[in-house]
């Protein structure tokens, strides 16, 4: 799977205008070029930021949101108005803007030159003015975008502008996005269904069904040879038991893996898809339930949902482009049991089989065990721990009349004492701000039981993203009170109402 930010762009967009004559705007355009560059050059910031030349009137910055609207490199727009831009030229190009947008309030210099501002400085050097008249604009069109306030040499400037980059890296990978179904979802499952019509007008993904045998000729049609070399490699990467490897009694099961995991990425390659599901209730003539071959795909980038869940595979992938780059991981969660020892209350979180192993830096076990569902043979998978440290739990629901976003901000840390006879992929949590609120919040918000945790990226990426898409998001972290949330809850449910119109 390619890079997901190799290729891609921001632009840097400076607003000016005419009356200042033709040696202020020059001045305007190197300044706005050393900022420019200086985002480019951060480490925060995975993609290129390319400058435009300084916009002065409402026909050039029309222009420059539809030519960003039509380049497909481009992920976004940051405006900053150096000298006072008046609103009134923006906002055409602003009601035509289909592209995130951020709002960078900043200025050439850290430090006034106090003992020699002159007019001709405040003159030139004028963003808290223009800034201001822009946010105005903003605010009365109604305009989503994301503020940053500061000069760019702070690295937290640099740190909020290069998560909302991610986030709009997110929502441009949603848009190019195509999900295979392999069969439907499990039956009689409420939370797991959804509008993949409104999906594809909210997010851009396309959500589309493949019978499960098409993928089983493509299973079939597997070169040993091929096998061979997987094989190979997990032998490298993993702690494979003696059962599994080469002379071992069930050494076919695991080819019968690696078959799966090479058959996936073959036809997951052909439809162009970066996401897809499985349900173990519509196997047709598979051998086993994808386990080991699932997580593999979603070590290298892929989103997955289980038992047909297409909406957390959509999440899992807007998370996987979320933290490319960073330490850390992102994979299909479910909480699945609780310790409720007072005051030392902590969530196992685990799924069948299909936790991603970019949740650890050890080395994973690849085991095999009985599944008691499905019906089939016996899967192979990958069997660890979750490093601890900071993380997000997230889930995304269909609430009927909209999509609504759930995040709980969480302590990833190690089990109380070893699991020896847990045999999938497992993680422990503390959530925030402890297991009860968060508990009754999750439940008050109709929160989904499949969710992505992602160690890579913290809670603002998904704000961020939440903001692009115009889509609720619902926070619970250390500052989150019952009575608090539970008030949110209702007046989102008036807001988003009046906001959709009649």
């Amino acid at each position: 799977m390619t890079e997901p930010y190799a290729g891609r762009e921001v632009w840097f967009l400076t607003g000016s205008q005419g009356l200042y004559g033709e040696e202020a705007l020059r001045q305007v355009a190197s300044q706005s070029q050393e900022i420019a560059r200086a985002l480019d050059a951060s480490g925060d910031v995975p993609v290129r930021i390319v400058w435009k030349p300084v916009l002065k009137d409402a026909g050039a910055i029309r222009r420059a949101a539809l030519d960003a609207n039509a380049d497909d490199a481009v992920i976004g727009v940051i405006a900053w108005m150096h000298t006072f831009s008046p609103a009134k030229m923006w906002i055409a190009g602003l009601d035509a803007l289909r592209t995130p947008l951020l709002h960078l309030h900043t200025q050439a210099n850290v430090e006034l030159p106090w003992s020699t501002i002159d007019m001709d400085f405040m003159n030139l050097n004028q963003a808290a003015h223009g800034d201001r008249e822009f946010g105005y604009i903003q605010t009365r069109l109604g305009v989503a975008r994301k503020t940053v306030v500061g000069h760019v040499s702070n690295p937290a400037v640099t740190a909020s502008i290069g998560t909302w980059v991610r986030a709009a890296a997110a929502w441009s990978a949603t848009h190019e996005l195509k999900l295979a179904r392999f069969g439907d979802n499990m039956r009689n499952v409420a939370v797991t269904e959804g509008d993949k019509t409104e999906a594809e007008l909210r997010f851009g993904v396309s959500v589309n069904t493949w019978g499960v045998n098409d993928l089983v000729a493509a299973v079939d049609a597997v070169a040993d040879a091929d096998i061979d070399t997987l094989v190979a490699e997990y032998e490298d990467l993993y702690d494979v038991a003696a059962e599994l490897r080469r002379g071992g009694e069930r050494h076919d099961s695991l080819r019968y893996g690696a078959r799966q995991e090479l058959a996936l990425l073959s036809f997951l390659g052909e439809l162009g898809a970066t996401a897809f599901t499985t349900n173990f209730e519509d196997l047709g003539a598979l051998r086993q339930l994808p386990g080991l071959a699932v997580q593999r795909l979603m070590s290298q980038g892929f989103g997955f949902g289980a038992e047909g869940d297409w909406k957390t595979a959509v999440l899992v992938r807007a998370a996987k482009v979320m933290g490319a780059g960073l330490p850390g991981g992102a994979s299909l969660m479910e909480d699945y049991t609780y310790n409720l020892v007072p005051g030392a209350e902590k969530i196992l979180g685990a799924h069948m089989l299909e936790v991603c192993p970019s949740l650890t830096t050890q080395k994973a076990s690849l085991e095999i065990h009985p599944l008691g569902i499905g019906g089939k043979e016996d899967p192979v998978r990958l069997v660890f721990d979750t490093d601890p440290g900071p993380g997000v739990v997230v889930a995304l629901s269909d609430m009927r009349d909209r999509f609504r976003l759930t995040a709980n901000v969480v302590d990833v840390v190690a089990p109380d004492q070893a699991l020896p006879h847990l045999p999938v992929a497992r993680a422990v949590w503390k959530p925030q701000p402890d297991f009860a609120t968060s508990a009754e919040a999750w439940l008050t918000a109709g929160a989904a039981h499949h969710t992505v945790l992602t160690t890579a990226v913290g809670v603002e990426v998904f704000e961020d993203f939440a903001d692009i898409a115009r889509t609720e998001l619902l926070v619970i972290d250390a500052d989150t009170t019952r009575r608090g949330f539970r008030n949110e809850v209702k007046w989102n449910s008036a807001y988003y109402r009046l906001a959709q119109g009649i």
